[in-house]
Parts: C-alpha cells; sequence; structure tokens
C-alpha cells in the first residue's frame, strides 16, 4: 500500500512559485547533463521507501498549507565527497492541486498516511480552476 511524503516549500509563496522553481530546475539539470526531472533535496533517506514507491507523492505545503502534491518516482541516496549521504526524492514534473489543508510547520519531511492526505482537486494543466488568492482567502475566512 502506498505512502506519502509531506514537506514544507521554503520559500515559496505560490504553487507558482514552486512550478518555476521545478522549470527552472529541470532546465538547470537539463544543462548539465542531468536527468531533468525536479528533485526535493533532503538530508535523511526515507526507511519506507518501498512503499513510497508503491504510488506515494510528495505533499507540498505552502504557506502553512497543503495545496499540491507531485507523484514520486524515485528516491536516490548520493554519497557527497566528504562521506556525508543525501538523498534526491526524484518527482514527476506534473503538480496536481490538493484541498487545502492546514498543516503546522516542521522541520525536514514526514510520513503522510493515505487516510490522512488530502483529496485532490485537479491538475494544473487546465481547466477553471480558482485563482489562487481567491482559494487562500476562501480557506482564511474557515468557508473551505
Amino acid at each position: 500500500m502506498a505512502l506519502h511524503v509531506i514537506k514544507l516549500c521554503v520559500g515559496a509563496v505560490s504553487i507558482q512559485d514552486l512550478v518555476d522553481w521545478h522549470d527552472h530546475q529541470a532546465f538547470s539539470r537539463l544543462a548539465l547533463g542531468l536527468d531533468p526531472r525536479p528533485v526535493c533535496d533532503t538530508r535523511m533517506t526515507p526507511k519506507r521507501r518501498s512503499e513510497i514507491l508503491d504510488g506515494g507523492s510528495l505533499y507540498w505545503v505552502i504557506k502553512g498549507q497543503i495545496l499540491v502534491r507531485q507523484e514520486i518516482e524515485d528516491i536516490v541516496t548520493l554519497e557527497e565527497a566528504d562521506g556525508r549521504t543525501r538523498c534526491e526524492i526524484v518527482l514527476k514534473h506534473h503538480h496536481i492541486l490538493t484541498a487545502p489543508r492546514r498543516r503546522a510547520a516542521f522541520q525536514g519531511w514526514r510520513y503522510l498516511q493515505v487516510k490522512d492526505a488530502p483529496p485532490d482537486l485537479k491538475n494544473l494543466d487546465g481547466g477553471d480552476e480558482l485563482p489562487e488568492p481567491l482559494r487562500k482567502e476562501l480557506l482564511d475566512l474557515g468557508a473551505w
């Protein structure tokens, strides 16, 4: 059964910031001859790798709310020159909007059970979605 990961999107104030960051990351990685898929760098490698790779997603917390997710394609542990390890969570470049859900700040990443994950709204590739400022205002007002 799938297991998800949740992480703060530090420095982003909107979903578009995250999308723009991943676009920039893809072009930069491609220019270096690397896999252009977006990656989330983290210090600790998830121990429950097989569960995550069985359909798990990375849920992004932006400004205190879970707003979007990306499917996880791989989890790679890399060793640095100084002997320390780090982890790259390899993501699909496809961003899927989720129902907004408040989430307190935390460090690093956390596991997120399927039953605790917010439902999807629709993907960012089209359709009539609410503008992000309006979504945030509705959430702040308690209307969502």
